[in-house]
């Protein structure tokens, strides 16, 4: 399993923290108003809008939290004046790292993203220096617990999954965007609960990490997922489940 879902687990750890869960419901709100912006308030329309629903009831976000964010995309809540970017890096070890922002002061944020990179031994690249390396998939982290790994596998394919990736704990649905929500949906219809299901960048490759480079680059995920503008952090590296667990 690639370094990305390992990180995944690890957010979700930390991001159970109370202390943290503000900061979570703003990027969660960030998230629906854009989809919102962009594509209208029709959740039924709108496949990003539903994602960043579903993903904002997650994590328990109110209602009315949510209706107001949408109506705030759509013109009916007042201004929104966030714009969407992207920063491309390299962390420790040549480790290929993609950043999807949301700011309101792009010179601002990326003097930021700048010197996170430079704090914890990587630096930021040029726009298309690594996101070849990506691609946009569907994954959905499963618990592997709570399965019959068989059963699993046959309802995900039969519904048009194209990998499954097996790990310690966890078991990782790949997708296409166009057949997540059909994936998705097949295994909440056969009793299947998942821990994540989200759209996100996946790397075609990995970057095998350990000792210091690994704590260097852990800690330059977190740096980045603490900036109160980046959404989103995706990194090729593979780093031993050990030096993982260690960080939480």
């Amino acid at each position: 399993m690639s370094g990305h879902s390992k990180w995944s687990t690890i957010k979700r750890k930390k991001g159970a923290a109370d202390a943290r869960r503000g900061k979570i419901f703003t990027k969660l709100i960030k998230e629906v108003t854009l989809a919102a912006r962009l594509g209208g308030g029709d959740i039924d329309g709108n496949a990003r809008l539903r994602q960043a629903v579903l993903a904002a009831k997650a994590e328990n976000m109110p209602k009315d939290n949510i209706e107001r964010a949408i109506k705030k995309g759509t013109g009916e809540g007042g201004a929104f004046v966030y714009e969407e970017v992207t920063y491309e890096g390299y962390g420790p070890g040549g480790v290929a790292v993609f950043v999807e922002v949301m700011t309101d002061n792009k010179n601002r944020t990326v003097a930021e993203i700048r010197h996170i990179f430079s704090k914890h031994g990587g630096n930021l690249a040029e726009n298309g220096a690594v996101s070849w390396i990506f691609s946009k998939k569907g994954s959905i982290l499963i618990d592997k617990k709570t399965i019959d790994e068989d059963k699993l596998m046959e309802v995900a394919l039969d519904a048009g999954a194209e990998d499954i990736q097996e790990e310690e704990n966890e078991v990782e649905v790949i997708t296409s965007l166009g057949a997540f929500e059909t994936v998705r949906k097949a295994l909440e219809n056969a009793g299947i609960t998942y821990l994540e299901a989200k759209v996100g960048m996946i790397p075609q490759n990995t970057v095998k990490l350990d000792g210091d480079k690994a704590v260097s680059m852990l800690k330059l995920m977190e740096k980045m997922e603490d900036n109160d503008d980046v959404q989103n952090v995706y990194a090729n590296f593979d780093i031993p489940d050990r030096v993982m667990e260690s960080m939480t």
